[in-house]
């Protein structure tokens, strides 16, 4: 039986790029290559797009071509420049292995979409209405999932600090792994938050604080057939959770312990996983996301965030969550992919 051929895509130009190749390295290892012949195209961080051997730590230094995935449904596949002339090399299947911006935004898929080639993961609207913390804060509240208050700051805008309450998170829109996130405890931080969260994004959001847990839920698959993992939850022991930002994360983070399965009442973990997965219907969502939520002390859940393409290290929720409930990264992987081809097949 011959192998599909895999494009997955890693790296991109933002500040994510280190944690989609560390996340690209985890695929690389769990990925069953009797199935799959993956082709691995990484995007520098000054947006080259190269078809290379692999995620490794020198990924750009090796053997390394010019690739080009052209937003034409006749060639269903990658232009690779080899000796003046491009070489055509078909896809069946695209894996996005990149976060936040320009890889979780809805860009990316949007190119995919183009190309006619079948992509694991959320659409191009879902993508884009999870990126968009406001936006998915009133996609949820219409569904009836409860959201912390809120303020939109745009780049012509100066919030007033006389009229907040204290605390609040100052957090980019649309943004991830809590890059430019800041918790403001008086007036006098509020404009050096909103000036950290800007550097990431011309909207800012304001947030109430929520006095409760980080829990989250990974869910895989396609409505109605949805799976849902054992939640985790976020010990904290001060300040605020920030993945992805520790100076060693593989060795664990100074301030957070992620607890898998979470140690939360029975009652507690089944509305955990019932909301997460009306969150992922509410927004359109297919293929993988992981959903972030409070759990507060009186029991009941506020939504946090939604991740379309979440982090795959070996440190990530995602993945821990999954293997806590019985589910390998590479069992993971091939639902997704068989879910992904499955929606090709009947476009």
């Amino acid at each position: 039986m011959d192998r599909l051929r895999l494009g997955i895509v890693f790296g991109g130009s933002t500040e994510e790029h280190p944690v989609s190749v560390k996340s690209a390295r985890q695929v690389a290892e769990h990925l069953d290559t009797e199935k799959y012949e993956p082709f691995w195209i990484g995007i520098t961080k000054s947006g080259a797009w190269m078809l290379c051997e692999g995620p490794g730590a020198d990924w750009e230094s090796g053997d390394c071509r010019p690739a080009v995935l052209p937003p034409d449904s006749s060639v269903r596949g990658l232009l690779v420049l080899e000796k003046g002339e491009y070489e055509t090399i078909g896809l069946d299947l695209v894996l996005p292995v990149l976060h936040g911006r320009l890889g979780e935004d809805g860009a990316v898929q949007g190119l995919l979409e183009l190309s006619g080639i079948p992509y694991v993961g959320c659409d191009v609207q879902s993508s884009a209405v999870c990126m968009d913390k406001s936006l998915t804060y009133i996609v949820a509240r219409s569904a009836g999932v409860a959201t912390p208050e809120f303020w939109v700051v745009t780049a012509d805008e100066s919030p007033d600090p006389a009229e907040l309450d204290y605390p609040v998170i100052v957090k980019p829109a649309r943004s991830g792994s809590s890059f430019g996130v800041t918790k403001v405890t008086c007036e006098e931080e509020l404009s050096a938050a909103v000036e950290a969260a800007s550097r990431y994004d011309t909207k800012v959001l304001i947030e109430e604080v929520v006095e409760g847990s980080e829990v989250g839920c990974s869910i895989l698959g396609e409505d109605p057939d949805l799976f849902a993992s054992e939640p985790d939850r976020i010990a904290l022991s001060h300040g605020i959770f920030r993945i992805h930002q520790e100076i060693d994360p593989e060795s664990g983070s100074a301030n957070s312990t992620p607890i898998a399965p979470a140690d939360i009442p029975a009652q507690s973990r089944a509305l955990v996983q019932e909301t997460a997965k009306a969150v992922y219907r509410a927004m359109g969502c297919r293929g993988l996301a992981r959903v972030d939520l409070f759990l507060k002390e009186d029991g009941t859940v506020v939504l946090n965030e939604v991740n379309t393409l979440p982090g795959l290290t070996p440190y990530s929720r995602y993945p821990r969550m999954m293997a806590a409930t019985g589910l390998s990264l590479s069992d993971v992987l091939d639902r997704a992919m068989a879910s992904a081809l499955t929606r090709g097949r009947v476009r």
